[in-house]
């Protein structure tokens, strides 16, 4: 019985190591089909992946998580809901498709403000004061 493990055991790994492999494959075809017929994301999807991240950062400060960490992870799955649900496109930009940067910068500053407003005292004073710049930067601007 033990020689015959040892003799299926390479087989038995390489099954397994390929398995993941033939299902990416076919997911990413078809994520890339239906891109062309996702919606933009309006202002509630992004008021709601808005209130998830924010709520994230809330949550991870409160366990102890480092602000850059718990922002980066919020901000990251904002950016994959917006590619993955909506192809990357967003109402209020127009017809342009987003980049993954430009996606993440959005989501980061969104996340941000929401954790402001929701669990201010997680949020480090210097971030609120950069924030507070660059909405006041952004008011004059209108």
């Amino acid at each position: 019985m033990q020689t015959l493990f040892r003799r299926l055991r390479p087989v038995l790994a390489v099954t397994i190591f390929l398995a993941p492999l033939t299902l990416i494959g076919p997911a990413a075809f078809a994520q890339a089909a239906a891109d062309a017929d996702k919606n933009p994301a309006t202002n509630a999807d992004i008021l709601l992946y808005r209130a998830i991240g924010s709520s994230y950062v809330c949550n991870a400060r409160t366990a102890g998580v480092d602000f850059p960490k718990a922002v980066g992870i919020a901000a990251a799955t904002y950016a994959q809901l917006i590619n993955g649900r909506h192809g990357g496109f967003v109402a209020s930009a127009g017809t342009e498709k987003l980049t993954t940067k430009q996606l993440f910068s959005g989501a980061e500053f969104q996340v941000i403000t929401g954790a402001i407003q929701y669990c201010p005292k997680e949020v480090p004073a210097d971030v609120k004061t950069k924030v507070e710049e660059a909405l006041k930067k952004q008011q004059k601007a209108k």
